[in-house]
């Protein structure tokens, strides 16, 4: 479990570009095959948390956009 959180706490520093990136690669070598089934698993899984940090930036983006369409507008 130590290691789980290890990476959690790494995720929360990357930036949503990066986290991106690094999906896009993990996605890659994927349909790539010609890993064995651990390696898979653990691509599997590391696509995963990348998915979840990416959602957290673009629903952290929208709630700011969304407070910022609220705000009255100078007219």
């Amino acid at each position: 479990m130590a290691k789980t959180d290890e990476a959690a706490s790494g995720d929360a520093a990357l930036g949503y570009e990066q986290a991106r990136d690094e999906l896009i690669d993990v996605v890659r070598r994927l349909e790539a095959g010609g890993t064995s089934l651990e390696e898979s698993l653990a691509l599997w899984e590391r696509g995963e948390e990348l998915a979840k940090v990416c959602r957290r930036w673009l629903e952290g983006a929208r709630a700011r956009l969304d407070a910022a369409l609220a705000e009255p507008g100078e007219g």
